[in-house]
């Protein structure tokens, strides 16, 4: 059977109906493909950060994670996130687990650098509990805590998460946020992109902050699996979205000069 990974940012969570909307496409499509669901938490890890007096910092579009902050973002993300996605695909009758990277040991990661703070690096490693999970009928729901081989616990960016994620059970990936996909200067959405034209979006501004990195690491996934990955909206159909009607397809064509 085919296989998917499903990301999905935090921001879905902020609207019970999306997140019912897209559990039940997801039961709607288990008899046809295996899946896995990737999360984000940004704006819930914000607000609780926020809440506790910490500021927030980003470079190039990624969150810088100090040390201090990383049991708060550990506890919002494989805890609280986590655990309201895996109770709404409950409520629809799916058989949701809840899992982290470390999980299974199935990704493992280095840190980024020391201006980023305890922000991770995945790899593949290990997709026995995956592989045993999905054949048995249920809906991995994985958060992008990881951890270095010395145990610190690390922030992963949840679109190279759901990258790591999908090179390692060799499956088609689909990025869903709140944007129907990318637009060009005029917001109209574009269909498809390689890499000629992603680069000419990054070299222009049109494409920056957190949807440059999406997008890298959308091209990374592309090339990786040999195949388009789509980013489009959790609003929108998820058939739709697989059969090229709506969002945008990531063609594996041309390198990036810039990762």
């Amino acid at each position: 059977m085919n296989r998917l990974v499903i990301k999905v940012g935090g921001a879905l969570l902020d609207s019970r109906d999306a997140v019912h909307h897209l559990f039940a496409q997801i039961q709607q499509l288990q008899s046809q493909v295996q899946i896995t669901v990737v999360h984000g938490g940004g704006a819930l890890t914000e607000n609780l950060l926020s809440q506790l007096g910490f500021v927030s910092e980003k470079i190039n579009g990624l969150r810088v994670t100090p040390a201090e902050q990383m049991p708060i973002v550990a506890g919002a993300l494989a805890g609280t996130a986590n655990k309201i996605l895996s109770a709404h695909a409950t409520v629809l009758g799916l058989n949701p687990v809840g899992l982290s990277l470390i999980d299974g040991n199935a990704i493992t990661c280095t840190p980024l650098g020391a201006e980023y703070g305890a922000v991770g690096v995945p790899s593949i490693n290990q997709c026995t509990l995956l592989d045993v999970l999905l054949k048995d009928g249920f809906l991995p729901i994985v958060s992008s805590i990881g951890c270095d081989a010395a145990g610190q616990l690390l922030n992963v960016n949840a679109d190279h998460a759901a990258t790591a994620i999908a090179e390692l059970l060799n499956a088609q990936l689909v990025m869903l946020s709140d944007v129907s996909g990318v637009l060009n200067e005029n917001n109209e959405l574009l269909k498809s992109l390689d890499g000629k034209a992603v680069q000419q979006l990054l070299n222009q501004g049109v494409i920056s902050g957190g949807m440059s990195v999406k997008i890298n690491a959308a091209f990374k996934a592309a090339k990786l699996l040999g195949q388009p990955v789509i980013i489009g909206s959790w609003h929108d159909s998820l058939t739709d979205i697989l059969n090229a009607v709506s969002g945008t397809h990531i063609i594996p064509s041309l390198s990036l000069e810039k990762a």
